[in-house]
């Protein structure tokens, strides 16, 4: 069983562990078989957590076990784990089956179930045709196809994957998200991927786990992290583009940001200094003639193909919507009135950031 329980887990770098923390105790647990994502921006101590997890980094204070055993004194050889590194760290003298198949060959494999296992693992990653090649005639991409492949055939109890597709192009990209949620689906190994591209996360995750400057922000499933973001952190970082943020004051039916004076389907759920959040999509254009809906200044305007996205400013805010792509957009530098759906307010308290709720 892959179960893996993190409880106050900490990581304090310097001499015998006294310098400045960089993890403030992390607790989440991770039931067994499930795809769980850490995302978060580079530096927010992601894939910290994960090679604590490993056992490549000590860890300054807490616990870590997988399947019920504490693993804070485990080698990392011993904790029944395959990882997936951003760099490669392929043998350069090995083809590529043989780089699939040492850990194998080490363990004592039968060479027929080896052959079995690199076969199909080689399948789902688009291998098969060069299995015979060194890694120097292979590229960027492929290589780290093939230290995926050489985590999937060993078949442990975790995968733990640190950013395995920032090398392949997006439409391989794409596809190997695709092969790595049917992967999951057939194995139910359980799974710890990080990744700062929310797209993976979104896509790839059961649960999220965003995190920031060391701590974790929300936990949550995918369509709950981006339908409830429990700060302004997440808000602004789960979401492309991400949601608009509005700085103001809250006065009854009316918001009231620098001076201006923003009409509010209903009062807000306090009054004072909040942040108002909208995103992109539950916006539209009030074509309503001298409609009442808030005004915004068009500055630019990006087409996508199915949609288009209008930049401008909103009270002297940066603000965006999303539009249907086969709408007549508004012209550039001219004013527009906004309409919003009234269920898709978020509120969040100006000093701390968390979310606040009706």
């Amino acid at each position: 069983m892959g179960s893996i329980s993190i409880r106050g887990v900490t990581k304090r770098y310097g001499i015998k562990g006294h310098g400045p923390a960089v993890i403030h105790g992390i607790d989440a647990e991770i039931a067994d078989g499930e795809f769980i994502v850490i995302v978060g921006p580079s530096g927010c101590g992601k894939s910290t957590l994960l090679r604590m997890v490993a056992g490549l980094e000590e860890i300054s204070g807490g616990e870590i076990a997988i399947s019920g055993r504490v693993v804070n004194d485990v080698e990392p050889s011993e904790r029944d784990i395959a990882m997936v590194f951003q760099n490669y760290a392929l043998y350069p003298h090995m083809s590529v089956y043989d780089n699939m198949a040492y850990g194998l060959k080490i363990a004592g494999v039968p060479k027929d179930e080896i052959r079995k296992r690199v076969d199909k693992a080689a399948g789902i990653l688009q291998l098969s045709a060069l299995l015979e090649r060194r890694p120097r005639e292979l590229s960027g991409g492929q290589r780290q196809r093939v230290a995926m492949g050489r985590a999937i055939v060993r078949e442990p109890e975790v995968f733990l994957f640190d950013e395995p597709l920032s090398n392949l192009d997006a439409k391989l990209r794409a596809q190997t998200r695709i092969e790595i949620r049917k992967l999951h689906a057939e194995l139910g190994v359980t799974s710890l991927f990080v990744t700062h591209d929310q797209v993976e996360a979104m896509t790839l995750a059961q649960r999220m786990i965003v995190m920031n400057a060391g701590r974790v922000e929300q936990i949550g499933s995918p369509d709950a992290v981006y339908a409830r973001p429990a700060t302004t952190f997440v808000a602004g970082f789960i979401g492309s583009p991400p949601m608009n943020l509005v700085r103001g004051r809250a006065a009854g039916s009316h918001f009231m940001v620098g001076d201006h004076r923003l009409p509010l389907p209903a009062p807000a759920p306090r009054e004072g200094d909040l942040i108002l959040g909208l995103r992109p999509e539950h916006v539209a254009l009030d074509a309503a003639e001298g409609g009442a809906g808030w005004p915004m200044q068009v500055d630019l305007l990006e087409m996508l193909g199915a949609e288009r996205l209008v930049h401008g400013q909103l009270a002297g805010t940066d603000f965006t919507l999303r539009l249907d792509g086969t709408l007549t957009p508004p012209a550039e530098h001219s004013t527009v009135r906004l309409q919003w759906l009234p269920d898709h307010l978020h509120w969040f308290d100006a000093a701390t950031g968390a979310r606040i709720d009706p």
